[in-house]
């Protein structure tokens, strides 16, 4: 029953009569025309590697279109592939078990995000980066790198065995609307929530200070929607919850944190900065962004955090074992 009403809504089929092939939307699609004109104003010669790239994304999305949707029912030799059966094997199947399992059309447009978001990343090494053309199109860049994540978040949840199956089949039906809507992440209802998430995060690099993360939190939710305020006072008695909100303010390891705070109590300390923070732990902290530089250092601090909590799962360490992305998400899928 949970199936059928999962699978009542339906995106627009991306395999149909007069569809244009997966590419860029009109914004995207503006913004590398003025960078190729630019570029070749200038007469620059990666004017020509530019436009090469973006020719062979457009080729590898139109024939991505050519495989049918994923939504459409097929039957192959008696045995019927539909939208049910996908949502089935998504949900009760491992993420190291997809790779073989799933439509070859989902393989290829997540193959095609990861090329996009390399062909954005060569414009934006190219372009002025104090013109308005580079901060589009870096803009650009982060919310292709924000699908990416939002679908390893989504396969995070579905490979929780604590998450209820009411929830897993709707997460699975909104991965399937972002992959058959062309990867649009507006497909996905809770998409713009952890992109706020992360973009905020980013903007607010932590202060350490008295490691409370009094102010941290407050920067980060000063930005936030009021559903954020709901979660935080809904979960504010759960260890894991705290455990993974301190992972993600501080941009430090659970087994960090407590490094660095039985120092500060063993010596009296009562505020440290970054620098002391390396200095006690003899490293830099395995989280930590370069919040003004490669975009790639975000999805990195959610994969450290991911494994390291499935790390903790399995050996049943104290810490968190999941991520405060899944955490969240999954509140608000139950509301």
């Amino acid at each position: 029953m949970l199936l059928d009403t999962a699978v009542e809504r339906k995106s627009p089929l991306l395999y149909s009569p007069g569809k244009p092939p997966l590419f860029l939307n009109d914004l995207e699609l503006s913004l590398v025309q003025d960078a190729e004109a630019l570029l070749d104003a200038e007469n620059l010669p990666e004017a020509k590697i530019v436009k090469h790239r973006f020719d062979c994304l457009k080729s590898f999305g139109a024939t991505i279109t050519l495989f049918p949707s994923i939504r459409e029912s097929q039957i192959l030799m008696g045995y019927v592939r539909n939208e049910q059966q996908l949502i089935k094997a998504l949900v009760g199947l491992a993420p190291s078990s997809h790779l073989l399992r799933i439509p070859a059309r989902i393989q290829a447009v997540r193959s095609f995000l990861v090329t996009k978001f390399h062909s954005f990343s060569l414009l934006c090494k190219v372009l002025p980066q104090d013109s308005a053309l580079y901060k589009a199109v870096r803009s650009v860049l982060f919310s292709t790198m924000f699908v990416i994540m939002i679908e390893d978040v989504y396969f995070s949840c579905l490979d929780e065995p604590s998450f209820p199956e009411e929830i897993k089949i709707r997460l699975a039906d909104e991965l399937i609307s972002l992959w058959d809507s062309g990867a649009e992440p507006a497909m996905v209802c809770h998409f713009s929530a952890l992109e706020d998430l992360w973009k905020v995060r980013n903007d607010s690099p932590p202060t350490f200070g008295t490691m409370d993360g009094t102010s941290e939190l407050i920067r980060i939710s000063m930005d936030m929607e009021e559903i954020w305020h709901d979660f935080l006072l809904n979960q504010a008695a759960s260890d894991e919850t705290r455990w993974a909100l301190d992972e993600f303010l501080f941009g430090l390891s659970y087994e960090d944190l407590l490094s660095v705070r039985s120092r500060l109590k063993r010596f009296g300390i009562t505020a440290v900065d970054f620098n002391e923070i390396r200095s006690y732990l003899g490293t830099t902290p395995s989280y930590t962004v370069p919040y003004d530089s490669d975009p790639r250092h975000i999805y990195d601090f959610y994969i450290e955090r991911k494994e390291a909590a499935l790390f903790r799962k399995h050996l049943k360490a104290s810490g968190p074992c999941k991520t405060l992305e899944e955490i969240y998400l999954k509140y608000r899928m139950t509301l």
